[in-house]
Order: structure tokens, then sequence, then C-alpha cells
């Protein structure tokens, strides 16, 4: 493997990704309004030669180059977060800026560098014939995943038929190797009551009163400790191995949470008494937890025992169209993923940015301390598209991608195109240095 000639390849591109970024941060895409991101990222393929460009029923684009039986995939979500209090922001955050280092706008972290790192990652596969006749890759520029993370995937395995051997996930990682995540869902607890006049409260039955009751108790779940006299022993048992056999990818991932995001209630006007009282719960889980026993947890705290069939836990389901008016039902659980250190994936992703940049993370002068301070293999604090590909399907997912973590979502995001670069030489290396490690 020529390193040199792969990182002076990625360098020469600098500017077309910068400019390709610059582009796909002036169309405006938040989840289900992707399309114009789509066509943009389209033509760039198409212009740069990858061998299939096809748009599919749900919109996800998918470019490959290569002609070999096996599949390496790279993944980004095009799609993004909007832009919230206008206020908050110091520039367009559509029109964005350039300086010699940065690039500004909304996506440029999260995570439309990555789409930009992984089509020119592939155009230095072609340019210097990285690819062998064993292996093809696929760049995936996928919908909705800020809506709901990995539904992308479960369409374009289950529908499409695609299976690769493993994932790139490019996600921003801080210059990172990124090796797995918590998972998360989202739960829904429902409380019956009777409404009367509020003159008279004891002939109703407060929906509210009793929702308090259970919020306390899920306080507790995400706060208590895990001794035997707690009566709710709280999440962080997870991370012993008395209550989980995976307790060392536990620790690694660190331990689950659980907070209440959302309240709702009716009540027949503000003189009586409420008759029913909803919450939505966010739910962060480690390796060893499901999505069976969150809900069973849920439902064997002693509030909820209490209140017995006036109380309903359930998950939540997502079917918002996608820009196509494509509909496909899912369960709004996003399972946790980890693969070992010692994977083959892992070990790839490894030598591919060792024998590029050495052991240590590397980046701007504004990003370089922070970076360094940190393992170069690590884990993503966020939820990404892997909750399907590997959470939910078992194939393989690795996390390496242009950006911040920090970035994502916040005003004024940025990234840097020293990360685009380095993406892009990593990416295009990786096809043969796993071909070559698996002796094929």
């Amino acid at each position: 493997m020529d390193y040199e000639a792969v990182k002076a390849r990625a360098e020469h591109y600098k500017n077309d990704m910068t400019k390709f970024l610059r582009d796909m941060i002036l169309i405006p895409g938040e989840s289900c309004d992707e399309k114009g991101k789509i066509e943009r990222a389209a033509q760039e393929m198409r212009a740069l030669g990858f061998d299939k460009v096809e748009i599919d029923a749900m919109g996800n684009l998918l470019g490959y180059m290569g002609k070999g039986e096996k599949l390496i995939a790279f993944d980004g979500h095009i799609d993004t977060v909007g832009i919230g209090n206008r206020d908050n922001w110091r520039f367009d955050p559509y029109e964005g800026y350039e300086t010699d280092e940065e690039i500004g706008g909304r996506g440029a972290s999260d995570q439309e560098g990555g789409i930009v790192s992984a089509v020119y990652g592939a155009k230095i596969m072609k340019d210097l014939e990285l690819l062998s006749d064993e292996y093809k890759v696929l760049v995936t520029a996928t919908v909705q995943e800020e809506d709901c993370d990995g539904l992308c995937w479960q369409y374009i395995i289950n529908e499409s038929g695609v299976r690769p051997e493993f994932v790139v996930l490019n996600e921003p990682t801080d210059g990172g190797i990124y090796r797995g995540q918590r998972g998360r869902m989202e739960i829904r607890v429902d409380v019956k009551g009777v409404s009367c006049h509020g003159s008279a409260p004891e002939r109703g039955d407060n929906a509210i009163y009793k929702m308090a009751d259970i919020l306390q108790d899920i306080r507790a779940l995400n706060e208590n400790n895990a001794d035997d006299d707690a009566q709710v022993k709280g999440l962080v048992k997870m991370l012993d191995e008395e209550f989980n056999p995976q307790w060392r990818e536990a620790r690694f991932l660190g331990r689950g949470t659980i907070t209440t995001s959302e309240i709702f209630f009716t009540s027949p006007s503000r003189c009586a008494v409420a008759d029913s009282c909803s919450v939505s719960l966010d739910r962060r889980m480690t390796a060893g937890e499901t999505w069976e026993s969150c809900l069973d947890e849920i439902r064997a705290l002693p509030a909820v025992k209490k209140y017995g069939n006036d109380v309903a836990v359930s998950m939540y389901e997502y079917d918002r169209p996608s820009y196509t008016g494509c509909i496909y039902p899912i369960e709004c659980y996003f399972p946790t993923w980890v693969i070992p250190q010692d994977h083959p994936v892992t070990r790839a992703m490894e030598e591919s940015y060792t024998g590029l940049y050495g052991s240590e993370r590397i980046g701007s002068a504004e990003t370089i301390d922070a970076r360094r301070a940190r393992p170069l293999t690590d884990k993503w604090t966020f939820s990404t598209n892997g909750v399907t590909i590997m959470g939910r399907n078992g194939i393989a997912c690795i996390g390496f991608g242009p950006g911040a973590e920090a970035q994502a979502h916040a005003p004024n995001e940025k990234t840097w195109k020293q990360d685009l670069v380095t993406c892009a030489a990593v990416f295009a290396v990786l096809p043969a240095i796993y071909s070559k490690q698996n002796g094929e």
C-alpha cells in the first residue's frame, strides 16, 4: 500500500470536497424533505464515475464503485435537524462560511461531511486501482435518520436485499475510530383516571397524582445505586457482573439512563380533575439491555404495580412518510451495538488509520489537544444508523467520520477541511487492508 500516494490524492481533492460540502449545506434538508440534497449528491457520484447510482423507493441514494461480489458499505445520513433559534447563529446556517481550515453551516459535521469523504474515498479507490476483484463499495446517503435512526437501513436490507460484509458509519468521530454506542428507545406510559368537578376532587381519581408517584420511581431508576436495600435498583446495576453478563462492554459504552421528556394530560376543564396522564421516556441502553427488559423494568416499578390495570407501558412507533411518500413503520427501538476490540473490522480500520497517520488522533490546531487526550479507538455518545445495521441485523459496523460530536445539532455548526481529507484517505485504503488481513 502506497500510503503517501493515497494521502496526496486525498489532498488533491480537498477543494472539490469543500465545494461539494458547501453545495450540500446550501440546500435545506430536514428529515422527510431531503430530495434536493439527494439529487445533488447523486450528481456528484455520476460526475466522479461511480459504476452505478440509484435512488430507492424510500429516497435513499446508493452509489456503487467496483465490480466484486463482496460488498463494503460507507453510510452517511443526508438529513439534518433544523436551525432552532436563528438568533443563536453568528452566520446564515445555509449560506455557511469557509476559511482556510473550516467550513460552517447546518450539516457540516452532522453529517454531510462524512458523505463527502466517502464519495471521494471511493473516487480515490478508482483512481489508484485499490479495489480488487473481490470487493465493491457502496456509498449511501440515507434519509430520515434524525427522525428515526436506522429506519433507512431496515428498508435497504429488507426491501432492497442489500447486505454488506460490514458498514463504515461516517458520523463525526473527532478524529477517532468508534466501535459502538449505547442504544435508545422511546417509551410511553399512560395512566387512566376519572374526572369530576374540581370543587370536590375526592369524587374523582386524579391521573396526574398517579403519574407523579410513577415519575418518582422513574427518577429513582435513573439515580439510585444497586444496593440490596434499594427498593428501586438503579440502572447503574448493569455495570456489575452480578446483574449483567455483558458488564465489560457496558462499562466501555457507559451506563444506561432514563429521563422524562414529555408530559400530556386530558381534563374536561381547568376546573376539573384530570382523567388521563401520559409521559414520554427517553431510555438510553447499554450492553445487555433489550426493549423487553426495559419495558418490564418500568412495569415492575412499585408505583406502576400499585395502580395495576390503570397503567399501560408501551413503545412508540414511527410511521412518517419519506420525501417520496414511502411509509415504512418501525418500533422506536434503537438497539445497542458494539464490536470487540479485536474484531477483524476494528483491526482493519486501525491499520488503515495508523498506516496513514500514526497511532494518535489528528486534527486542526483548534481540536488537536482535546483529540489527543482521548484514545484512538472509542465509542459514540449519541445514536447512529448502526442501531439497525448491527443492532437489529447483526452486520458489523465501525465508526470513522469528519467533524465533531459536539457540533451535532448545535448552532454555528462547522467542520474542518483536514478531517475531510483524512477520512477520504482512510476510507480509500480500508477495503484493501481488510482484504489483505483476511487473506482474500
